[in-house]
């Protein structure tokens, strides 16, 4: 399993999605949508099994703004911004 700087995995999610093998563009925007309905500071779970997750999802969240708190592939855990 591949680790990255975010390894806090006993954060507890408030939802979960479980993307499969779904491609980059198309799972930043269902991301997008799932964590606007969201509560700020809400914890998500993202299964996602496609081999670019682990690079696509950290830099996603650093150009969004939202937290990393977690990633251990296929697992990420990820907090909405505050707005």
């Amino acid at each position: 399993m591949t680790s990255t700087a975010a390894n806090d995995s006993s954060a507890m999610p408030d939802e979960e999605w479980d993307a499969g093998h779904m491609g980059c563009g198309e799972l930043v925007m269902k991301l997008r949508i799932l964590l606007k309905n969201m509560a700020p500071g809400a914890i998500l779970k993202v299964t996602a099994r496609d081999p670019g997750a682990p690079e696509d999802l950290p830099a996603w969240c650093r150009l969004t703004g939202h937290t990393l708190v977690a990633a251990r592939q296929p697992e990420y855990f990820i907090q909405r911004r505050e707005k």
